[in-house]
């Protein structure tokens, strides 16, 4: 049986099944778009601040299909994605370019393993470097060198702090986080929502690239987010697996669907 790129003891998917990550989703996005290069591509090209969960229907069929698909369903969903790559280019970027890729998923990478510290037991250091490496995969997926991605966590974190400290948040990034930040084209189930995705999403923020974006912060929120946190880390890992696992199953067959439907494009409910 094709089991997929890993297996369910890698560290990679006890981290990244949790559904609790998506909760960071709005942290990642930021700091993707905190790269000029990142944020001039989707300027350019994307609707997704008026579409937000296009977007992220596709980021998370991305993630669940490379990592807890089987192999033809990860390397069906990485050709998808790298096709869609190579269409967005423009003055000064290109969204292949091994160095955003990086930057990308290191945006992915840093989000998860944070979240997924502050809520369970924190991974020892052997369980931190497998994680690591394993975490590559999605960059390499789509077409980047394995030798971009830095080489050990020690190497990861020099480049993070220097990346972090030295972008420049330009006006387009600051113009797509105000409309992310207040998404109107959304189920009116979510909108409840909204303000404790922005309280998080600006609270995990590395303050270089809050800072960056123009958002203030007091320690009053900072107490309103450590209090919410610790109240989830009391809550979330008590619940049962399959509860935890919905967003993983939800994205992983939605994504399963739809390379059926390629594959007998005939199939009688036409979605």
């Amino acid at each position: 049986m094709d089991d997929g790129l890993f297996d369910d003891a890698a560290v990679i998917r006890r981290v990244a099944r949790e559904g609790l990550l998506l909760a960071g989703g709005g942290r990642a996005t930021l700091l993707q778009i905190a790269h000029p290069g990142v944020a001039a591509g989707v300027y350019d090209h994307s609707n997704f601040a008026e579409r937000p969960l296009d977007r992220l229907r596709t980021t998370m069929s991305y993630i669940f299909g490379v990592l807890f698909g089987t192999v033809d369903e990860g390397r069906a969903i990485s050709r998808a994605v790298a096709g869609m790559h190579r269409r967005v280019t423009g003055p000064g970027y290109h969204a292949d370019d091994p160095d955003l890729q990086v930057w990308v998923n290191a945006t992915l990478y840093d989000t998860a393993i944070l979240l997924y510290q502050r809520i369970f037991v924190p991974l020892s250091p052997s369980e931190l470097d497998e994680c690591y490496r394993q975490y590559a995969v999605l960059a390499t997926s789509i077409g980047c060198p394995e030798d971009a991605w830095p080489a050990d966590r020690a190497t990861f974190d020099a480049y993070w702090h220097r990346t972090v400290t030295t972008l420049h948040v330009s006006d387009q990034a600051r113009e797509i986080a105000a409309a992310l930040m207040r998404p109107k084209n959304i189920p009116a189930v979510l909108r409840p929502a909204k303000p404790l995705n922005r309280l998080v999403t600006i609270g995990l923020l590395p303050e270089p690239i809050r800072a960056g974006f123009g958002y203030t912060w007091s320690p009053g929120r900072q107490r309103i987010l450590d209090g919410f946190l610790a109240t989830t880390k009391v809550v979330y890992p008590r619940l049962p697996l399959r509860l935890r696992d919905v967003v993983k199953d939800y994205y992983l067959n939605d994504l399963r669907r739809r390379l059926a439907r390629r594959r007998n494009p005939l199939t009688a409910d036409g979605r």
